[in-house]
């Protein structure tokens, strides 16, 4: 097992079968960095492409179609200190007489205390005066080459992970990708400092960001949708538009994982998250919608 520091030169904004800038092995580990969302690294210069750019991919020796990627976040933390949001709430969130009140979309800046831990709100000037956060940094858009040639933009989510915007993303947490072609080819990027459900502005606060992540190769586990743990819950992630068909995808998924690797039946699958499912909502503001579907770990039979 081998921890590379890696020094990204150049970065994507589609998840696809881009040529390896990395070969690692099942249960290495990588340290390296991010861009923010418009393409600026840590001195908040223009590095990069704007629309999420991708730091990798990192070809995953020994991945191959069938198999899922474990991948673990073990740090996750802005490495500059300012960031940025949207001022304006999404005209798809309110309704559509409400939509049309709605002024045009400036850029707040927020100041980022890295040694405190907080994100205070600099500019504009509102009633909210200088707002400050505690930091919650999670990666918004990460994910590995989708099925079938395929390169989706980072401004859209699918099975192949990508631009779930999911708060619970975050260190600590192991999220599991279904690979699509040899090698998984992983990707990481979007920062976001702090991020409330549903990213209901169109971004977190923006920033670059340190990355410390530790790859597995779990073989014969084949998935559909991406899934996810953390010490208290598993969970599933469906992405889709209309946002009842992300829900859709997220439960079945979830139902899928109870019956295959907890020995449940349909019925008793049913009944369990008929009572005791939680449901948190990823992103609700890009061309596909996330919904997360959750299970407390101590209702869980054993596996």
């Amino acid at each position: 097992m081998t921890t590379h520091h890696f020094k990204p030169a150049h970065y994507h904004t589609t998840l696809g079968a881009h040529e390896p800038v990395l070969r690692i092995a099942d249960g290495d580990s990588v340290v390296t960095t991010t861009l923010d969302a418009a393409g600026c690294n840590e001195r908040g210069e223009q590095a990069g492409p704007p629309g999420n750019p991708q730091t990798g991919p990192f070809y995953v020796e020994g991945a191959e179609p069938g198999d899922t990627l474990a991948l673990t976040f073990d740090h996750l933390w802005p490495n500059r200190d300012h960031g940025y949001t949207s001022t304006m709430i999404a005209a798809n969130v309110v309704d559509p007489d409400f939509a049309r009140e709605l002024p045009p979309r400036e850029r707040a800046e927020w100041r980022i205390d890295r040694e405190r831990g907080t994100a205070t709100l600099v500019k504009p000037d509102t009633r909210l005066g200088a707002f400050t956060l505690p930091l919650a940094p999670m990666l918004g858009c990460f994910g590995v080459a989708p099925a079938n040639g395929e390169a989706i933009h980072t401004s859209t989510p699918g099975r192949h992970g990508g631009n779930m915007d999911y708060r619970g993303f975050r260190a600590g947490v192991t999220a599991y990708l279904p690979v699509a072609v040899p090698g998984a080819l992983v990707f990481v990027g979007d920062g976001h400092a702090v991020q409330g459900d549903g990213e209901i502005v169109g971004t977190g606060i923006e920033t670059s960001f340190d990355v410390r992540f530790t790859v597995r190769v779990v073989k014969g586990w084949s998935i559909n949708w991406p899934r996810g743990e953390d010490d208290a819950f598993i969970f599933t992630v469906g992405n889709a538009r209309p946002l009842d068909q992300a829900a859709q995808h997220a439960t079945t998924e979830m139902l899928r994982w109870l019956i295959s690797d907890y020995g449940l039946d349909l019925i008793g699958a049913s009944t369990l998250l008929g009572q005791c499912v939680r449901y948190d909502l990823g992103n609700m503001y890009d061309p596909a919608y996330t919904m997360v579907c959750k299970l407390p770990k101590g209702l869980l039979p054993g596996r």
